[in-house]
């Protein structure tokens, strides 16, 4: 059996995610929803579709809605852009942010004030002008949900951290005159059904590490990067994977079930993942005794340089 038969599956099985502390902020959430105008959920520019739980839009039903593509330093623009205009197709409002820096992060007040536009004007007609808009905010783990709200009241009003489950509890932080939010943790839903969507809340740091194989997420990273970013391995790490003459050949590793390391017949190498992943190590000096290259440690650098955006701006799903 492989490692990722029984909590991951990145191959034909479903991560299973869902401790205790997440059921309770979902109840959580619940229970608060009756006080709320508006629900700003934030989402990870580099995989906007999979950082987006289906539980928040069964729990959002009939109030306003605001989506916040965060990170946007660390996706690429061109494909960011697209998913506004998707999600704004779909009847959200959407606004591009980046937590860290504080772009776009003010014009949030304005945002959800356009997205309440109809409540303010029953408010106004009903002489009701001083009441702030109540506003949840949720996100996954590690969507970076408290940076977010420490950058928008511009104070530390949440505890934030690289690692999923920092909020613990639900808080209100009064922003301005116009703002409340309800601060609640990050939570994600019982069940993936597409594995593609566990696997990118993985590789983003949504998912506790404790729990992940490093090498299977490494192999699914190139598999990516190769079809989607090709010369970024080559840039970062120095290794040659272009294809001879007219090869086309995605060589089987034996690193699973043999077809999970193929990679895509459109892509310009004729390496497998693994033995690209063993270049990588090699050139980094990621070596056992004896010279053999440590697959693990080689894998948490390839999957760390993804995260802290050393391999450029990516996105890793599109619409």
């Amino acid at each position: 059996m492989s490692k990722t038969d029984n909590v991951k599956g990145y191959g034909n099985n479903s991560i299973n995610w869902y401790p205790g502390h997440m059921a309770k902020a979902k109840r959580m959430m619940q229970e608060s929803i009756k006080l709320i105008d508006v629900v700003v959920e934030i989402l990870d520019a580099r995989i906007p579709q999979s950082s987006k739980n289906p539980d928040i839009d069964e729990l959002a039903k009939g109030k306003y809605r605001v989506l916040l593509l965060n990170k946007s330093d660390m996706a690429d623009p061109e494909k960011t852009a697209i998913w506004k205009k998707y999600y704004e197709d779909k009847g959200f409002f959407v606004s591009i942010v980046n937590s860290k820096t504080g772009a776009g992060v003010k014009s949030t007040t304005e945002i959800i004030q356009k997205a309440c536009q109809e409540k303010l004007e029953r408010d106004r007609k009903k002489g009701i002008l001083a009441r702030p808009l109540r506003a949840m905010i949720a996100g996954i783990p590690n969507s970076g949900k408290s940076t977010f709200i420490n950058s928008f009241a511009g104070k530390a009003c949440t505890k934030t951290g690289n690692k999923p489950g920092v909020t613990i509890g639900k808080q209100w932080i009064r922003i301005n005159k116009d703002v409340e939010l309800l601060d609640t943790p990050g939570i994600l839903w019982p069940k993936f059904e597409d594995p593609q969507t566990g696997l990118y809340i993985a590789f983003i740091g949504s998912i506790n590490d404790d729990i992940l194989f490093p090498e299977d997420m490494a192999y699914e990273l190139i598999k990516i990067l190769m079809k989607e970013y090709p010369g970024v391995l080559k840039e970062r790490y120095g290794i040659e994977l272009e294809k001879s003459g007219e090869t086309k050949v995605a060589v089987d590793s034996d690193s699973g079930d043999g077809e999970n390391d193929n990679i895509p017949e459109n892509a310009d190498t004729k390496f497998s993942a693994l033995e690209i992943l063993e270049m990588i190590g090699k050139k980094r000096g990621c070596l056992k005794k004896g010279a053999e290259i440590d697959l693990l440690k080689t894998s948490k650098l390839l999957i760390d340089d993804f995260r802290t955006q050393k391999l450029g701006k990516i996105t890793l799903e599109m619409p």
